[in-house]
């Protein structure tokens, strides 16, 4: 099939560029705008009790104020502000005010903090639809009204809150994106420059790849508006690592072995059509496994899992047609005159470190084994320690306005005060709320240790539903914030509701609480079904019913290793509270489905050898050999675009890259290299039950070594 494939694209290869333009174009020109959103309540389902408590709270009080920005105000000089202070600060409260500021509905200033450190201005906003940037707009507005307003009056100023947070957060990926794709860029350039020694392959891979790009980001935009999908603003940086570093892999792969096919003496149209019928069934399959990994997001409870899964599985699905055509029918076309200026083409570099490692794989395949297994035992016994983080713990840079406002905020506030959590008492007896039961129950939630104060903030106009506001000791984004939330508020708030009425949580904690437990859901339904999947296609490629299982097992230890290593560093090293919640699920991910692409292209070349007519051992020598330099420049690149996140200095985005990268790192150089080839060679030809793969014909020659084929040097 793939080497009819082939034959088509290069028989037809105008043909097939020009329809990529053209159908590009129209992707590209006719898509519509990706919307992403920051607000994590947006991708719960219902059923959950934040999400619940919500909506009671805009049905039950539309107009309820909920600020969406808050200006905070401190002393330059770090003293107590005084009255001059405090009236300076409600001037530019009614300034606020009558500015008409779009969607901003109250202003309201607070009294100073308790020991006169602080003074909090707060604004109600309207709220707005996902991809409106009006809170936003108004928040920027808001800011450089500030500056001249407190110039020399001795007073600082900064705007946090929700739409502030969001702006900055949203200005910080925009930065984060640049870096990802100069540095992802840079290093292509580099590293394809240094293992080709021509610019032209590089530049057709990265224009190949930036067109690819395109394509995708219009598909996906299509696909989103179609579906009604909702996009994490995270989405285009993974976008870009994913497209750049999972295209230049299947581009490797495609020219490594079309380089040995011109080697051995074909022309260059045939040497392409032999490595498409001959790597395109790894390609495909390795892309069809990350694939599936990513389409089993969409049994993600969390929206944002599960809108990700598609929009990853077009990128992934257009970079596969992309290598299969688009850009086989490119070098076809340009014939050996892709590899200008090098000639170095001709001859096989002597590649004696692969071929020494090769040997000792095969000479001792249990030392081997043991030795990589071990080191990835080692390392996954750190995983244990493993600890999810949320908001700011995880992602807070207090180099943002947002940031400081809201640290300078909590000097002198209660931690809570930030984000309130709320509780919400609705009678089910259709009868009024009583006023002694409702004080009675507001005495009981302030019972709960962890809460520092509790005050009945609304009561509907039908009085059946009460709101509390209850403000914790602690950071509201934080993992004791949570425990306290989960058990003995969420409790109490139960069991303490007067007969007649029911209680629900919600606010930012409480949204985190069921975040939480929505990945822990998930970690029970996605990962056993994208290894199913996997193992389906691994066994489809294989025709065997035996590899595919260790092979998981391989690509499972990888999993543990690298959420071992991440731990240790960022947890143990670093000091940091945790790692980012949805880690877990982004790396196992990534590392297994990418991990499973190096084993993929290893056991099948390993296959193909063997079904050459050489013995298991000769085979395994002979494809790490050729295949090693393969998977070692493909995973070098793929970590290297990852690791290319750490650039943007933000620390979500840095525990994703360095997780990833290491997990690539481990996936190429320590299972593809050394786990997988020394246990198949241990288990010998039982490897490939049931199928029989008996050593029937006379292996052929390695002419690799010196020839130099006059056909192609006559190209």
């Amino acid at each position: 099939m793939f080497k009819a494939l082939g034959r088509f694209v290069v028989a037809h290869r105008w043909l097939v560029i020009t329809s990529w333009l053209i159908a590009g174009a129209a992707v590209i020109g006719f898509a519509p705008t990706l919307t992403t959103t920051t607000d994590q309540a947006e991708f719960l389902p219902g059923h959950y009790e934040s999400i619940q408590a919500q909506k009671i709270q805009e049905k039950e009080f539309p107009q309820g104020f909920s600020p969406s920005a808050i200006v905070v105000f401190t002393r330059e000089d770090g003293k107590a502000l005084e009255e001059a202070d405090s009236r300076k600060v409600a001037e530019i409260g009614q300034f606020l005010q009558r500015k008409k500021y779009d969607k901003v509905e109250q202003v309201i200033v607070a009294p100073p903090s308790p020991r006169k450190k602080v003074q909090t201005v707060l604004v109600s906003m309207a709220d707005v639809p996902a991809g409106d940037k009006s809170q936003q707009h108004t928040v920027v507005d808001m800011r450089e009204d500030m500056k001249p307003l407190v110039k020399s009056t001795g007073l600082k100023a900064g705007v946090t809150g929700d739409a502030a947070t969001a702006y900055d957060a949203e200005e910080a990926g925009k930065k984060a994106d640049g870096l990802i794709w100069v540095g992802t860029l840079a290093l292509i350039i580099v590293l394809m420059t240094i293992i080709f020694r021509s610019p032209t392959i590089t530049i057709i891979t990265i224009v190949g790849i930036v067109l690819v790009s395109q394509v995708a980001n219009g598909l996906i935009a299509t696909a989103a508006e179609v579906f009604h999908l909702k996009a994490d603003s995270s989405v285009s940086s993974l976008l870009i690592v994913v497209l750049f570093g999972v295209g230049t892999d299947y581009i490797l792969f495609l020219m490594f072995r079309y380089r040995e096919r011109l080697r051995i003496g074909e022309d260059p149209k045939t040497a392409m059509v032999s490595a498409i019928g001959r790597v395109g069934e790894a390609i495909a399959c390795a892309a069809g496994a990350v694939i599936v990994c990513f389409m089993a997001l969409l049994l993600s409870s969390l929206g944002f899992l599960a809108s990700m899964g598609p929009s990853l599985s077009i990128a992934i699905a257009v970079t596969l047609l992309a290598c299969l055509t688009l850009i086989p029918a490119i070098i076809s076309l340009m014939g050996t005159k892709v590899f200008w200026p090098s000639k170095a083409w001709r001859r096989e570099a002597r590649a004696a470190r692969f071929g020494a490692m090769g040997n000792a794989v095969a000479r001792r395949p249990g030392l081997f084994a043991a030795a990589s297994g071990l080191l990835m035992i080692v390392l996954a016994v750190g995983a244990l320690g493993y600890k999810p983080t949320f908001a700011s713990e995880a992602s807070a840079d207090s180099a943002q306005e947002s940031s400081v406002a809201l640290h300078a905020m909590r000097q002198d506030l209660p931690a809570g005060s930030t984000s309130p959590s709320t509780v919400l008492l609705r009678s089910t007896s259709g009868d009024k709320l009583r006023g002694a039961d409702m004080t009675a129950y507001a005495g009981r939630l302030k019972e709960v240790q962890g809460v520092g104060s509790v005050s009945r903030s609304q009561l509907s106009k039908d009085g059946r539903t009460a709101e509390f506001s209850v403000i914790l000791s602690v950071d509201p984004n934080g993992s004791k914030a949570m425990d306290i939330v989960r058990g003995p508020l969420r409790t109490a708030a139960h069991r303490g509701a007067p007969a007649g009425t029911e209680a629900k949580v919600g606010g930012v904690t409480s949204v985190y609480v069921d975040i939480n437990e929505a990945v822990n859901r998930d970690f029970s339904v996605v990962f056993p079904t994208a290894a199913a999947l996997i193992m389906l296609i691994l066994g489809l490629l294989l025709r065997s019913l035996v590899a595919p299982i260790y092979l998981m097992v391989s690509v499972a230890l990888g999993f543990g290793a690298t959420l071992g290593a991440s731990v240790v560093l960022f947890q143990h090293i670093e000091g940091q509270a945790g790692l980012t919640f949805f880690l877990p699920v982004i790396m196992y991910l990534f590392v297994v489905a990418i991990g499973t692409d190096y084993n993929i292209l290893m056991v099948a070349r390993l296959r193909e050898e063997a079904m050459e007519g050489l013995s298991v051992r000769q085979a395994t020598a002979k494809s790490i050999r050729h295949a090693g330099p393969t998977v070692a420049a493909a995973g070098v690149i793929l970590a290297g675009s990852f690791a290319a996140m750490l650039l943007a200095n933000e620390p979500t985005l840095a525990q994703t890259g360095f997780a990833v990268a290491f997990g690539i790192l481990i996936s190429s150089f320590v299972m593809a290299m050394f786990f997988t080839p020394a246990l198949t060679t241990l288990l010998g030809r039982t490897a490939w039950w049931p199928r029989r793969i008996a050593p029937t014909a006379t292996p052929a020659p390695d002419r690799t070594d010196s020839r130099t084929p006059s056909t192609a040097d006559r190209r």
